[in-house]
């Protein structure tokens, strides 16, 4: 776990995939875990985003995915972290609809537990184990250090998300480490889904990688021999 948690940006980037954001989940985002709940406004991509907390009414709980979310894929030298890729606001609007409800998903049971290699094993649908799953993760952070989890300091919050990882919190009809998987899943889907679906804020999930986006075509220079950087492109901008 720590070495997940308190990896480099570099490591983390080199280990991790665009496609594993971009298809993992798909809906709506804002950057800064601080920022009104509702708006609208035009990003530097020049697309219209509309954003508004969609799920999470409850700010305590927004705040605790917050900032759980910024230690998963942290800020630094090299670029923003969740909270400035608007991966927070991605996540609740995911949650608020088909995705939080398990739609496409077989929910009728039985359920019971199994080997690791069968998979999740719980009735809870996904809007409620994240809830759960984030209340599970404060209370954590109270019995241990009499703070919220909100309150914690980063390498604070870090052992807590360790322990989450490690299937060592006190859950009910869930394992932390299930929850732990979801969570960190979801968070990388944030920062590198097209931009039409509110996360990856102006496409600077993108730029870390260096990923082109949704270019119309390469025609022009698909026969170069050299490395052709280029300004990605976002779906929302063609709208």
């Amino acid at each position: 776990m720590a070495k997940k948690i308190i990896v480099s940006r570099r490591n983390f980037l080199k280990n991790t995939g665009i496609a594993a954001g971009a298809a993992a989940l798909s809906t709506i985002a804002l950057p800064s875990a601080e920022a009104a709940q509702h708006a609208s406004h035009m990003n530097d991509s020049g697309v219209n985003l509309h954003r508004a907390r969609m799920f999470f009414t409850n700010t305590f709980e927004f705040d605790i995915l917050s900032n759980a979310a910024e230690r998963i894929f942290p800020k630094d030298e090299r670029g923003p972290g969740a909270i400035d890729l608007a991966v927070p606001y991605f996540i609740d609007n995911q949650l608020a609809g088909a995705w939080g409800y398990n739609a496409r998903e077989y929910m009728a049971g039985p359920f019971a537990p199994g080997a690791p290699t069968q998979g999740p094993q719980t009735a809870l649908i996904r809007r409620d184990l994240f809830q759960q799953g984030l209340l599970a993760i404060n209370a954590a952070a109270r019995k241990q250090y009499s703070k919220n989890f909100s309150n914690l300091k980063g390498p604070e919050q870090d052992e807590i998300l360790k322990q989450c990882e490690a299937g060592k919190l006190p859950t009910e009809g869930f394992t932390s480490s299930y929850f732990f998987s979801e969570l960190r899943n979801a968070v990388l889907a944030g920062a590198y889904a097209d931009p039409a679906y509110n996360g990856n804020n102006n496409m600077d999930g993108w730029r870390l990688k260096e990923y082109p986006g949704a270019q119309m075509s390469y025609a022009d220079i698909i026969e170069s021999d050299k490395y052709e950087k280029m300004d990605p492109i976002s779906l929302a901008s063609m709208q």
